[in-house]
């Protein structure tokens, strides 16, 4: 009996394909919609993740002054680090690594081609605490940096600006009136979660950009990659008190420096990331409504056109029910359609927006499986009320309809 219900279910949408598909669409727009929004949401939340985890596990980040954020913030005046902080920080068992970072803004230059850039004075340990791999030459060596040497490691989006793709390692390039040697080639990392270019940085040894670059032996941050089996918690504990003692903080003042955990920066963008997934897919399944709405209007337009037709059925010896399955099921796969049809629509629109935003495509099977359930339910509860006006016709009244 069911079967026989699905076959005429689908005679009667091959009978009026134009309406049908007008019928679904609002249930295709919710289901691709909702499909959409929670894989691209999923897909930044994995990039968020990553790009924090790019900048190392278990990683604590120093920087002067305290956080301030918002309109009613104020530019913070406490002094900077110096490389005596970082040897200080670098005697705590609790760091593993330990790297100092100072940067400014410059024009890199190489024959005719120039590439305005940051340029990022630190150490070697930076590209351990950062998990930064090399793809051509190496890292500073500790002559380089104790003398400041004038050497410099490319990011892959300044080396396609000044050498298209050829290997400039050994190369000469030009940072102001400083002539630098090219001795190392970085992985390319790609924009971070706030849209900047992580590859466009050229690295040199902290103390050429303080002697060569910027006049001065400041260094605005300082990023310490914890030893294993040290909680982050500890880290910031025994870090906090290093610099209170350093920076002659007494016990009733506040610190003028902030120690940040990555950990809990990630944490932070992924919720912000799964709220907004959230909202946006709610506002989407509003269409699944409108989409039900739609079923209804059209199934009941259907039981008035058919009126004679169900009261021949009814009249020789159709029961109230087979009719009432008829209809329903006719509603419950015009719902399916729509569903099927919104499932494909909804993961091409996911491929071409995680293409477009450069994250992951991560498609949720479980998404996926209640969208087409839920689609089946709107054909169910909005497809019932038109059914049972079927089931509930006089057969001798239907007869008479013209």
């Amino acid at each position: 009996m069911l079967w026989e219900a699905v076959r005429l279910a689908l005679r009667a949408i091959r009978r009026n394909v134009l309406r049908s598909f007008l019928t679904v669409l609002g249930v295709v727009i919710g289901v691709a919609a909702v499909i959409a929004m929670v894989t691209v949401g999923q897909g930044s939340s994995a990039q968020v993740r990553a790009d924090v985890e790019s900048l190392g596990t278990n990683v604590l980040v120093l920087r002067p002054g305290k956080r301030m954020m918002g309109p009613s913030a104020t530019r913070d005046v406490s002094p900077a680090f110096t490389l005596r902080d970082v040897d200080a920080l670098r005697g705590l068992p609790v760091a593993a690594a330990v790297a100092p970072t100072a940067s400014s803004s410059l024009t890199a230059v190489y024959g005719n081609a120039n590439a305005t850039t940051t340029v990022t004075g630190t150490d070697s340990q930076y590209f351990a605490v950062s998990v930064w791999p090399f793809v051509r030459g190496r890292s500073f060596t500790e002559a380089e940096e104790r003398g400041g040497s004038a050497v410099c490691i490319l990011g892959e989006t300044v080396r396609q600006t000044l050498f298209g793709n050829t290997d400039p390692t050994g190369e000469q390039i030009r940072l102001r009136n400083v002539s630098c040697q090219v001795i190392g080639l970085l992985e390319a990392k790609g924009a971070s979660s706030f849209g900047s270019d992580q590859d466009d940085i050229v690295m040199i040894p902290i103390r050429a950009l303080h002697r060569r670059v910027v006049g001065n032996s400041d260094v605005a941050s300082i990023s310490i990659a914890l030893a294993g089996g040290v909680s982050s918690e500890r880290g910031i504990r025994e870090i906090e008190a290093l610099m209170r003692e350093r920076r002659r903080i007494g016990a009733d003042q506040e610190d003028n420096f902030s120690v940040t955990d990555m950990k809990q920066i990630s944490s932070m963008l992924t919720g912000i990331s799964n709220v907004l997934a959230g909202l946006l897919s709610s506002v989407a399944a509003v269409s699944l409504l409108v989409g039900g709405i739609g079923i209804m209007n059209i199934m009941l337009v259907s039981v008035t056109e058919r009126t004679r037709e169900i009261g021949i059925r009814l009249a020789v010896g159709a029961e109230a029910r087979q009719v009432l399955t008829q209809f329903l099921v006719e509603a419950v796969v015009l719902s399916l359609i729509g569903g099927v049809i919104g499932i494909a629509l909804g993961l091409g629109l996911a491929v071409v927006g995680a293409r477009v935003m450069a994250i992951p495509f991560i498609p949720d099977p479980l998404v996926i499986l209640l969208a087409f359930a839920f689609s089946a339910l709107v054909g169910v509860v909005f497809g019932y009320f038109p059914a049972r006006r079927a089931a509930r016709l006089d057969p001798i009244e239907a007869l008479r309809y013209q």
